[in-house]
């Protein structure tokens, strides 16, 4: 079983509003039918509803889903609310929307993929 969050290939985080009166067959199905993604790859799928202070994980567990909850007792979730969009986040961003920051720090030092010298 996934011992930590860091251990899956992506950390998907549906963005905008999900329905949380749904298990893990409805979430699954928005996974595959809106997202045009693969449940039962080794990802982690995060949702969160109106409520900013709960949120849900999915996680395909080689033969069954896991399902965590989480509700915040004080504080809320920095959730991106672009409806129907779907991001992969890093363990960076991960943690920032753990600790209730948003996962889109302006003063963060991006990664720097090439460079030329000269």
């Amino acid at each position: 079983m996934l011992k930590d969050f860091s251990e899956a290939s992506h950390i998907y985080i549906a963005c905008g509003y999900t329905d949380m009166r749904r298990g893990i067959d409805g979430l699954a199905s928005i996974v595959q039918q809106t997202f045009k993604l693969d449940p039962f790859e080794d990802s982690i799928f995060l949702f969160c509803g109106r409520k900013p202070n709960r949120i849900k994980a999915l996680y395909w567990d080689k033969n069954g889903f896991v399902m965590l909850y989480k509700r915040l007792e004080e504080g809320k979730f920095q959730w991106p609310r672009t409806d129907n969009e779907v991001r992969d986040l890093t363990i960076q961003q991960l943690r920032w929307l753990m600790e209730g920051l948003n996962i889109d720090q302006p003063k963060a030092h991006k990664a720097v993929s090439k460079l030329d010298l000269i």
